[in-house]
């Protein structure tokens, strides 16, 4: 089973976007049977079956074994990831995007889709993926706003500056500064 499914077609974010199928994949984080499934879910067989066939057919699920009972052979179906991961790309653009400023939302949002389709293309099965994540948090008094985004702009670019070379391994950086919405009790 792997880590993360990063779902690109529509189709098989149809067929995963149904609140019934959802419940079925829960229950089949761990291997079990159509007729398990059922029992948990307080359904009929044949209809955990109906949804375990288009989960198969989508790649969401596989047949992990397949065992005899009662003279008859039932799949033993298992949950392709432990999480799945829908491309933003699966709406598209509605409408054009201003043009591509640094400050702007947009931007923002088109620079988190590049880095989830990067982070979803990556080779997992790789012993080591040299990354890092740093998230945390800093507050900036208002008259502050400028001069804190100057010096975040300017830390990175001397990062860009000093290893901008043409040798050695690749490593894109995304930073990404927002504000952080506020409890308001």
């Amino acid at each position: 089973m792997r880590d993360v499914l990063y779902l690109e077609q529509i189709e098989q974010a149809e067929v995963l976007l149904k609140p019934q199928r959802v419940e079925v994949l829960r229950q089949l984080a761990e291997p079990r049977t159509c007729t398990e499934v059922a029992a948990r879910l307080e359904q009929t067989p044949q209809r955990v079956y109906y949804h375990v066939k288009q989960l198969v057919a989508a790649g969401l699920v596989e047949q992990v074994d397949q065992r005899k009972v009662r003279g008859i052979t039932e799949g033993i179906y298992q949950a392709a990831a432990r999480s799945y991961w829908l491309s933003p790309r699966l709406v598209g653009r509605i409408g054009l995007r201003r043009a591509r400023d640094e400050l702007s939302l947009g931007y923002l949002l088109d620079l988190m889709e590049e880095v989830q389709a990067d982070v979803a293309a990556l080779d997992r099965s790789a012993p080591e993926l040299p990354s890092i994540g740093v998230s945390g948090e800093i507050r900036v008094p208002a008259e502050r706003r400028q001069e804190f985004l100057h010096d975040l702009q300017s830390a990175l670019q001397e990062l860009f500056t000093r290893y901008g070379g043409t040798e050695g391994d690749a490593f894109k950086l995304a930073v990404a500064c927002y504000p952080k919405e506020t409890d308001h009790d």
